[in-house]
């Protein structure tokens, strides 16, 4: 069954709607033009990502940010918009695993490692973004042992993205 995503413009309508401070809608839209950008070069490599689904995941997926527990509300708002597929990547997106296996790679992947090379709107990569996250979280060692766990995973993947598709996400994402 195919489901209709919100295109680029119904999604900034909807951000606007709930009043997505602007510095949050660039960062939407950062996040958004990396895993568009990911999951479109493993598309070319013979993966089957469903893009407009990325574009419109990623581009929501920080819609509530600046409420606690951001993701549920996001993902309600999103879901009450008739948006399954989006709230479901929305309310995930915070706590994700993913696997560093990348024939278990999916959309909500792509929107979570766009999410965890950008900081605010600028490529940074993942140690400045990872370490930017732990300092805002405070001294918690819970927090920082689950960042940093959450981080090694994502170092294997970007690794495994970067051998299959033959160039760095650094490369891949600043030369668009």
């Amino acid at each position: 069954m195919d489901c209709k995503h919100p295109d680029r413009e119904e999604c900034m309508k909807m951000l606007e709607e709930y009043n997505t401070p602007d510095h949050v809608v660039r960062h939407c839209i950062a996040v958004t033009e990396a895993a568009v950008l990911i999951g479109s070069a493993l598309n070319e490599k013979g993966f089957n990502f469903d893009i407009p689904l990325i574009r419109s995941a990623g581009l929501l997926h920080d819609i509530a940010r600046v409420e606690k527990m951001h993701w549920e509300s996001g993902a309600d708002f999103v879901c009450k918009s008739g948006y399954l597929p989006e709230s479901k990547i929305i309310r995930r997106h915070m706590n994700h695993s993913f696997s560093p296996d990348p024939a278990e790679l999916r959309e909500i992947d792509m929107v979570c490692l766009g999410d965890r090379l950008i900081l605010e709107d600028k490529y940074v990569g993942l140690d400045v973004r990872m370490d930017y996250v732990i300092k805002k979280a405070g001294g918690d060692k819970r927090i920082r042992d689950f960042i940093n766990e959450k981080r090694e995973i994502s170092r294997i993947l970007i690794n495994n993205i970067e051998n299959i598709i033959g160039v760095s996400l650094e490369e891949l994402i600043n030369g668009a």
